[in-house]
């Protein structure tokens, strides 16, 4: 009987947490999209992964898709222009006070509940 190596496990690795979230406004710190902002679409912690708008644009061929009855119906296909998931290391949450670049960290509020902030001023984002 063979041994078992680290990567054979059984249950599968829980999704590491990412301190960005869905409607967060963000900076794009790294990348062909160095320094554009937008807002964030959607949070995928599985792959690390976060979608923002107006940023990393690619162009995709969509299959023509006939709407309707029959072949006189419209026609939707081509060339379209959409966003594509970027890393969460290279998005930075903006401090809604100063407008610039920061960290995120966590406080506990007095009755239990975890509040995220900004970490050079302590304020709540």
């Amino acid at each position: 009987m063979a041994k078992r190596s680290a990567t054979d496990k059984k249950t599968p690795a829980r999704a590491a947490r990412m301190k960005i979230k869905k409607g967060d406004h963000v900076v794009v710190t790294a990348g062909r999209d160095r320094g554009r902002e937008g807002m964030v679409i959607l949070a995928d912690p599985e792959r690390q992964r976060v979608l923002v708008q107006g940023v990393n644009m690619v162009r995709k061929n969509k299959k023509v898709d006939y709407q309707g009855r029959g072949a006189g119906g419209t026609k939707q296909g081509g060339i379209i222009t959409t966003e594509a998931p970027i890393h969460v290391s290279n998005v930075q949450l903006i401090d809604p006070d100063s407008k610039k670049p920061a960290r995120a960290g966590y406080r506990y509020d007095e009755d239990g509940s975890k509040i995220r902030v900004s970490r050079p001023g302590g304020k709540d984002f």
